[in-house]
């Protein structure tokens, strides 16, 4: 074969599958992936001869080319993405976090404030009580009221600075409030508190300073204009390990003619202690920490006597 007029053609297998005519002796072949090749020269003279020669080549993949490592390199970048995920994941829940604090916080400083706005407006009441029989010139009945009344301010503003009672100091609470309104009332008054058998009174806990404005309002809305005697019951029923119901009772007047009542009076028949009781269970519930329900009937509208009846229920939870 003359090389004078013979040509020369080249192909790389698998990468090129048409051939491609060149001049020059030497092939380069440049940024080629690990993979196994053949390289076919075709030499082709001027009476069309053609002689085809093979040449095997094997290109060793470098160690970032290796399935190991790209295996490895692909477990980095999915662990780092987790990983920033659950940065960020952590990140938004602290930010929950602090806010629902600060909400909690805010709610028992609010409730806090909230107790301290209910003691002027009880002693006002014992007061205008006290001065009641001290122009009357009852001077024994004075002095049982005052120590009475003193060891219910005591009571009063030392629970008020906790946010949760026990049954047993609830009861004691209110027990002494009745038994000033008795004294005012010249035993027109008649209270019973019971509490469940099933009750642990030292160890259940109700939110302080709760049932008291209440009580209150059955003596000074149900009871105060009712002609004759009159009687207001507290009831505490267990209802499982952490809830519990409170049930106050009284046969005075009911909602509807107290309303009527006040209606052309200059005192507005929504008391200070009402709008405090619907701002403190509004508050209770914002705390996360009790789940309370509250209803309050008139039973002249249902056909189950006179008076009112206030039913609120507490469940603790547990955070």
């Amino acid at each position: 074969m003359n090389q004078e007029y013979i040509t020369y053609q080249y192909r790389l297998l698998p990468s090129q599958k048409n051939w491609t005519s060149t001049k020059t002796k030497t092939l380069n072949f440049s940024n080629l992936s690990p993979e196994f090749y053949t390289l076919e020269v075709k030499a082709t003279d001027q009476h069309f001869n053609k002689n085809i020669k093979k040449i095997y080549l094997n290109v060793i993949p470098t160690w970032w080319q290796t399935t190991f490592s790209k295996s490895i390199f692909s477990v980095l970048i999915f662990s780092f993405l987790g990983l920033f995920m659950l940065l960020i994941k952590n990140r938004i829940q602290k930010k929950i976090a602090a806010k629902a604090e600060l909400d909690r916080k805010m709610a028992g400083l609010e409730l806090q404030s909230l107790r301290s706005q209910m003691n002027p407006h009880f002693v006002h009441n014992s007061l205008n009580a006290i001065q009641y029989f001290i122009q009357r010139n009852e001077v024994e009945l004075s002095e049982d009221y005052l120590v009475k009344f003193s060891k219910l301010v005591r009571l009063f503003f030392e629970y008020s600075r906790k946010q949760t009672l026990t049954i047993e100091e609830e009861v004691t609470l209110l027990e002494n409030y009745l038994q000033i309104e008795k004294l005012r009332f010249e035993d027109k008054l008649s209270y019973c508190i019971n509490v469940d058998e099933k009750i642990d009174k030292e160890e259940l806990q109700i939110p302080s300073m709760l049932l008291q404005p209440i009580v209150e309002n059955a003596v000074n809305h149900g009871l105060f204009h009712k002609k004759g005697n009159g009687l207001v019951t507290v009831d505490f029923k267990l209802i499982d390990s952490n809830t519990y119901m409170v049930t106050i009772k009284d046969d005075g007047i009911g909602i509807k003619k107290a309303k009527e009542f006040y209606k052309n009076s200059v005192k507005n028949y929504q008391s200070s202690s009402t709008i405090v009781l619907q701002e403190r269970l509004s508050l209770l519930q914002k705390s996360k920490n009790w789940e309370v329900t509250y209803s309050i009937e008139d039973l002249s509208e249902t056909n189950r006597g006179e008076g009112t009846e206030v039913n609120i229920s507490f469940k603790q939870k547990y955070l």
